[in-house]
């Protein structure tokens, strides 16, 4: 039985410094131009959650999480600066929805992954209630 859930895809943004050298007129267009996209998906339907991720935040580590520094300390190239969940049918529906990213052109990339509904290390299922609650 395959793990991958059927029609879930997370499109995660990566670069967090792809709109350097934007003036803040070109910004101010990027940014509109990006939640347009992100509307017009929940519109369809395609997106059903996406959210921008804060620079800073903390990396939990060792036995009983004791472990608890400053991070992440990606290149800001690879960082992660946010993602949508998609529900579509298919991953290259999922890659052609990527392609339209406002910020490729000004070097963000945009990793598609399929949702699992099943842990790989248990073959214990998601249930669908922690997938709904996860994805509102």
């Amino acid at each position: 039985m395959s793990t991958q859930s059927q029609n879930e895809y997370m499109l995660i943004f990566r670069g967090t410094d792809w709109h350097n050298g934007l003036s803040p007129e070109q910004m101010q267009k990027v940014s509109e131009q990006w939640m347009a996209w992100f509307k017009g998906l929940i519109d369809q339907g395609k997106a059903v959650a996406g959210n921008p991720l804060a620079p800073e935040g903390k990396i939990v580590s060792g036995k009983g999480g004791r472990v608890v520094a400053d991070g992440p300390f990606a290149e800001s190239k690879e960082a992660i600066g946010g993602y949508f969940l998609l529900k579509v049918n298919s991953l290259d529906e999922a890659v052609a929805i990527a392609k339209d990213c406002p910020g490729l052109p000004h070097g963000a990339k945009v990793e598609v992954r399929p949702v699992m509904e099943q842990c790989p290390l248990s073959g214990e299922a998601v249930p669908k209630a922690q997938l709904a609650e996860a994805a509102a």
